[in-house]
């Protein structure tokens, strides 16, 4: 959460949240992400320790728990579309949870891995990811209009990730699982 990007489409892990703005927009999600990993620095720093830390966007993929986490609330919300004329056709940058989890395990046995890496696999509008779930379930109510946003949306560079080795699954698989999952729990019918 920035409201002053680097210039340029693409955010790497340079790119840190802004702590101000995220308290003035009261988006405590991030405040508490990013307040969290700078003391986590500053701890290594002072401790003289390695740390390594991994930076997700939006995390889908299937549920594990029986409560519906917030990454997931937004894919949701696509797909249920409840009382909602049109959405934003923004930019979201999404990686699957089993991805997540080979990145961790990825950074933690790789001697060569040092500082904070990005973990996205997928940058697509929000009307790419309804296309494809509506064609792998076409009887859901899946949003159809779609409001069209000028301005400059970012995509996250996982360059130093992959060069560790990390691989991801593709959108569809991620979409499939996730949405699998949802029905599974009956949060979609």
């Amino acid at each position: 959460m920035n409201p002053n990007p680097p210039e340029g489409p693409t955010m790497d892990e340079h790119c840190w949240s802004n702590e101000e703005y995220c308290r003035a927009t009261e988006n405590w999600y991030c405040l508490s992400k990013t307040l969290a990993e700078r003391e986590a620095w500053a701890y290594a720093e002072k401790a003289g320790l390695d740390v390594v830390t991994v930076c997700p966007p939006l995390v889908f993929g299937p549920l594990l728990q029986p409560t519906v986490n917030t990454s997931s609330l937004f894919l949701i919300r696509y797909l249920k579309c409840d009382g909602v004329d049109a959405m934003d056709d923004r930019v979201r940058n999404m990686v699957d949870v089993r991805d997540v989890a080979d990145a961790l395990v990825l950074a933690y046995e790789s001697p060569e891995a040092a500082g904070r890496y990005i973990c996205s696999a997928h940058a697509r509008k929000v009307s790419e990811m309804v296309y494809v779930v509506r064609s792998l379930h076409p009887s859901l109510n899946c949003a159809n209009k779609f409001v069209q946003l000028v301005g400059d949306e970012k995509v996250f560079s996982t360059e130093k990730l992959q060069r560790l080795g990390w691989k991801f699954r593709t959108l569809e698989e991620t979409l499939k699982d996730s949405v699998e999952s949802y029905m599974s729990a009956g949060i979609l019918s």
